[in-house]
């Protein structure tokens, strides 16, 4: 501990944040922050255990992408001892156990390998929680902390997660029910592991809006462009809804031809059709109870439309070839990267239907629009190909998170794991021999520069001189113009990119002779 920092002074304002209402993430940077003022180090981390991997909290001094990570423990011997342990663990410095951290502690020259490593397991209520971590590039550095120092702090930062728990634990008002069908599929072995990461203000609003219609049987109709992780959204609110321990049955709708797709949503009977050699569930009745994902619904063909209809009204069907009616109770969840009011406009979707699953509209936000979200998304592909490429470190140089912090990604999360896929076969291309540490340049991203944000000044200097008004309503045309071109004429995208309502942006392309 340093002697300018008396121990007191850290640990009080500590102590009196678990009486105080805060936000988990403030909580746990207020934490580390005073356990950085105290212990010599160049790199601290929060993590929690959940199931067989570490999850990364709060951290300081390490890559923003770190905190997207997933550390599968079996891939990690060191995070492994560190968790048999009941106390502090300090690493020799020439220990043989690769360093998760390797390449991914920050100094004045760059990312380099970690040379001392510190750790201590957290208990709460004699249950392991999770792992404070401490990393410094000088491999005598943690010579000088008594780890029973470490061990005391590490109790008061389980505390701190303890009261953090607790309080998000009563803020949050979750029916019975769901309660008790959380602790089924944690008995029963169930659970399956879902996760949206991401930490911008456009990602907290979309949780927000998921747990929210989680609690409800509404049927919600998830919009985004492709690529977005809409699908991943429909499994979120499914697990977090009473009907979770009930199948989730998802159906793509512009995956089949518009014949077998009656047959697919209600079944058929034997005879029904040639081929149909005997009786068959469709995803209605194999969903009973639960939840139907119904995948690109804008690609449903018209008379399907008018049965599916007819199903949500009065959760009557009838197999394809029969008169028998079965009854379901099913909640359907439906996604489209098309804009279906317009399809409703161009007659190619029902309006009744989609008024009917649009009971609670739910948008996906572009990658674009997430900020530093990328960097997270980025981590956690990493540390996915990391094993897979059988190196210990997989990390981005600083100019490769500027390539990704700058690009749009029409393609968003997909493009992003596809690119950071491709990106990790060429850096280890670049090696006769399998690097320790692999880092991934902007070369290796390959990703069009950034276009500029304002005009260079000799560019203005040549624009002709017109009035203000002119002159904006030219450059106003100009960007419209531009955004609905990379939009490919979706107007709908082209004002969420612009960050305008709709109805306005209309009003201002009519205005301007665009439209």
């Amino acid at each position: 501990m340093t002697a300018s920092t008396p121990l007191i002074q850290v640990l009080l304002p500590l102590i009196d944040d678990l009486a105080r209402e805060l936000p988990e993430a403030e909580r746990y940077r207020r934490l580390l922050d005073a356990l950085f003022s105290l212990m010599p180090c160049d790199a601290i981390a929060l993590l929690k255990l959940e199931g067989d991997q570490l999850v990364p909290l709060a951290a300081i001094g390490l890559s923003a992408d770190v905190l997207g990570r997933r550390f599968q423990i079996a891939d990690h011997p060191r995070f492994a001892a560190l968790l048999q342990a009941r106390g502090a663990t300090r690493f020799a410095a020439d220990c043989g156990l690769a360093d998760p951290y390797d390449g991914l502690v920050a100094c004045h020259s760059g990312y380099l390998e970690v040379h001392d490593c510190l750790g201590c397991p957290l208990f709460i209520d004699d249950r392991p929680w999770g792992l404070l971590t401490l990393d410094s590039l000088d491999p005598a550095r943690f010579g000088q902390i008594a780890l029973e120092n470490l061990e005391a702090v590490a109790r008061l930062a389980a505390a701190t997660v303890k009261a953090g728990e607790r309080m998000s634990s009563l803020a949050r008002r979750v029916e019975d029910e769901h309660e008790l069908a959380e602790r089924f599929r944690e008995v029963a072995g169930m659970a399956q592991r879902i996760e949206l990461i991401g930490q911008s203000e456009a990602m907290a609003r979309l949780l927000g809006e998921i747990r929210l219609v989680s609690e409800s049987d509404l049927t919600v109709l998830i919009t985004g462009e492709t690529g977005v992780g809409k699908e991943l959204v429909a499994q979120s609110i499914h697990a977090q809804s009473s009907r979770a321990r009930r199948p989730l049955i998802s159906l793509n709708c512009a995956a089949l031809p518009e014949t077998l797709v009656e047959s697919e949503l209600f079944g058929h009977v034997r005879g029904a059709f040639s081929g149909a050699v005997g009786e068959r569930s469709g995803k209605f009745e194999l969903a009973d109870g639960g939840t139907l994902f119904l995948d690109e619904v804008g690609e449903m063909p018209l008379p399907i439309q008018a049965k599916l209809l007819r199903v949500l009204q009065s959760g009557q069907l009838q197999r394809v070839g029969s008169d028998r009616e079965h009854r379901v109770d099913v909640r359907v969840l439906a996604a489209t990267n098309r804009d279906l009011a317009d399809e409703v406009r161009a007659g190619r979707f029902r309006a009744d239907l989609y008024h009917r699953l649009s009971v609670y509209p739910l948008h996906v936000p572009p990658l674009r629009e997430r900020g530093r979200d990328v960097l997270l998304l980025a981590g956690n592909f990493l540390e996915h190909n990391r094993p897979r490429l059988r190196v210990d470190s997989l990390r981005l140089s600083a100019e490769a998170q500027a390539a990704l912090l700058g690009y749009e990604w029409p393609g968003n999360v997909r493009e992003l794991e596809h690119l950071i896929g491709r990106a990790c076969l060429k850096a280890l291309a670049r090696h006769p021999q399998r690097p320790k540490i692999l880092s991934l340049t902007a070369a290796d991203l390959d990703l069009p520069a950034a276009m500029p944000t304002v005009l260079p000044v000799a560019a203005v200097h040549e624009m002709p001189l017109m009035p203000l008004r002119d002159a904006t309503d030219a450059y106003q045309r100009q960007l419209i113009s531009t955004a609905l071109e990379r939009h490919s004429g979706n107007w709908a995208a082209t004002a969420r990119a612009l960050g305008l309502d709709r109805a306005n942006l209309n009003r201002l392309a009519v205005r301007l002779g665009i439209k």
